[in-house]
């Protein structure tokens, strides 16, 4: 049987469409005669976007105030054993004394800051009318003889047994905060703040209760905390520019008496910018301290100016003794955690939908960061000393207690977001227990 003669080479293009395998793409000719360019890979998004798409994740703020919460306060417990050694010596105590109080102070507020954390937002608002009442009972129970201590020349302190004592004062920051922030959000489910007189009382007559009661001790550094977080309030609450003009004209009237009828305050606001160490001591030391620690400073605990030069190493002037230790680097890392702190701070006012929660958010905020910035400012020279501490850094167990414990309410409040309780509840539990018995391997069957 003879086979077929194969086809001519022609007849696949003349009859025959040509197989798949002979078919091959025919690039578009381009009308110009330029070759046309295949679009590429996606460009990989700047580190400005990449940035900013990381901080718009819905759990951003409750890692920020989370991570920045513990990092202050850790480097804090550093400065505070690194800075407070020399100062206890000097009273014939042991190097670790005011170490040991602060870290017990740091535990105890670790666990009110896990507890409020986890507070629900109906038990905090039920609860901010007895926290303000017990605060307003502890600063009258200062002014008691034999209660109150005085402290620095300030009436501010209630002995507690042995060396611990506690600043009621503190405590009424975060009271007036709660309790404004609960007041306001009633108000405005009723609509009632456009009302001036809605508005302003009952929340003004509270505030000058308290900012009374601590000026009648002698704490003025603490009065202008309060100013501030009154003013955040009411900015929050939506109240006009001519209220604010009134307030704040009120208050400097106020201020200025205060300062000019105290020779104290007076030496404080001369030292304003001054150099002249014999006049104003503190207040250059500080800046020497500042000034010889150069880009990376002299060392952990190498410190001159503690040895009895700088007053209050510790406590006020803390930031002073970290710059000279750790330099530049060391007092701008605090700074941006601090800068970081506030903004996720401002954050969690902006995108909650709760009112109170953003009077509380914003509130607290603006109590750590407007506190900050005068310590911080104390120190440069830029500001009057006022005796305000650093949050979560400085010493004193009666300022690190109630400020771990907002921040606590910062993180309950980030996770509160709705966003952020949807990625919460995606992710599940991320802890998976293995049990240490043997897995059990299936019988055979038996079958091949």
């Amino acid at each position: 049987m003879t086979q077929a003669p194969p086809p001519a080479a022609g007849s696949a293009r003349r009859g025959r469409a040509p197989a798949a395998a002979d078919r091959r793409p025919v690039p578009p000719r381009p009308r110009s005669g330029r070759p046309v360019r295949r679009p590429g890979p996606p460009r990989a998004p700047r580190p400005l976007e990449r940035l900013r798409r990381a901080w718009d994740r819905p759990l951003t703020a409750y890692y920020v105030v989370l991570g920045t919460g513990l990092l202050i306060t850790a480097l804090g417990l550093v400065m505070v054993f690194s800075a407070s050694q020399i100062q206890a010596l000097r009273y014939d105590l042991p190097a670790t004394h005011y170490f040991r109080k602060q870290l017990l102070a740091a535990v105890i507020g670790t666990v009110l800051l896990l507890i409020a954390s986890r507070v629900p937002v109906r038990l905090l608002r039920a609860l901010t009318y007895p926290f303000l009442a017990c605060s307003v009972v502890l600063l009258i129970l200062v002014q008691v003889p034999g209660i109150g201590v005085r402290v620095n020349g300030n009436s501010n302190w209630i002995a507690l047994g042995g060396s611990f004592q506690i600043q009621p004062s503190e405590f009424a920051k975060l009271a007036l905060i709660l309790w404004g922030g609960d007041l306001l959000a009633r108000k405005g489910e009723r609509n009632l703040l456009v009302q001036w007189r809605h508005l302003l009382i009952p929340l003004i007559p509270g505030a000058l209760l308290v900012c009374g009661l601590v000026m009648f001790g002698g704490d003025m550094g603490t009065v202008m905390v309060i100013i501030a977080e009154l003013f955040a309030l009411l900015w929050l609450a939506g109240a006009p520019t001519r209220l604010f003009a009134g307030v704040i004209g009120t208050a400097a009237v106020l201020g200025t008496l205060f300062i000019v009828t105290s020779s104290h305050r007076m030496d404080r606001l001369s030292c304003l910018g001054s150099t002249d160490a014999d006049n104003c001591w503190q207040a250059v030391h500080g800046l020497y301290a500042l000034a010889s620690g150069g880009w990376f400073g002299s060392g952990l605990g190498a410190s001159v100016e503690k040895w009895g030069e700088l007053p209050e190493p510790h406590t006020d002037f803390i930031f002073a003794i970290t710059g000279e230790e750790l330099g530049l680097v060391g007092t701008l890392s605090v700074l941006g955690l601090f800068a970081a702190l506030g903004y996720a701070g401002i954050r969690v006012a902006g995108r909650t939908e709760d009112p109170f929660v953003r009077y509380a958010a914003g509130g607290i905020t603006a109590w750590l960061m407007t506190q900050t910035v005068i310590n911080i400012g104390a120190v440069l020279g830029l500001l009057p000393i006022a005796g305000v501490p650093l949050p979560l850094f400085s010493y004193g167990g009666s300022a690190l207690l109630p400020t771990m414990a907002a921040v606590g309410l910062l993180i309950a409040f980030a996770r509160g977001e709705p966003a952020a309780r949807s990625a919460l509840a995606a992710r599940g539990p991320r802890l998976k227990w293995k049990t240490m018995g043997r897995r059990r391997r299936p019988a055979p069957s038996g079958e091949r």
